[in-house]
């Protein structure tokens, strides 16, 4: 599985998943499973403009970060968006897109395994940042 967490101006795209999903109503980064034929970055757009409704022109990716389970792994491509990008919720899945501060994403109540990652998430996108 993949997912796309989106940086601008010091902030990240975050979605607050319907209260109905599964782990509804926490924070987390538009994501899902990946066709066999996609690569970690294809996944993640695709998930993300099934999600968000993003055009991804305005994407540059940076670099992955990978979650590694054994026998199966999330991976994070972190990308840059430009000033055009727009997101919003497309479907019911999300009840909400928002940009929301790097330093206050964990005030936010997230998604149990992004929750899990965003520490290490959060430093590697500091490092790319400075």
């Amino acid at each position: 599985a993949a997912g796309l967490i989106i940086i601008r101006d010091g902030s990240v795209l975050m979605q607050h998943r319907a209260p109905w999903v599964h782990n509804g109503d926490t924070w987390g980064i538009p994501g899902g499973a990946r066709d066999s034929h996609e690569s970690v970055t294809e996944g993640a757009i695709r998930e993300a403009i099934e999600e968000t409704g993003i055009d991804p022109q305005y994407l540059t990716p940076l670099s992955i970060f990978e979650d590694n389970h054994g026998n199966w792994r999330y991976d994070t491509v972190i990308a840059l968006g430009s000033a055009e990008l727009v997101a919003h919720e497309v479907n019911d899945e999300s009840h909400e897109v928002r940009w929301i501060e790097i330093d206050k994403v964990d005030e936010q109540l997230l998604h149990p395994s992004f929750g899990a990652t965003w520490p290490e998430v959060k430093k590697l996108i500091l490092t790319l940042l400075s």
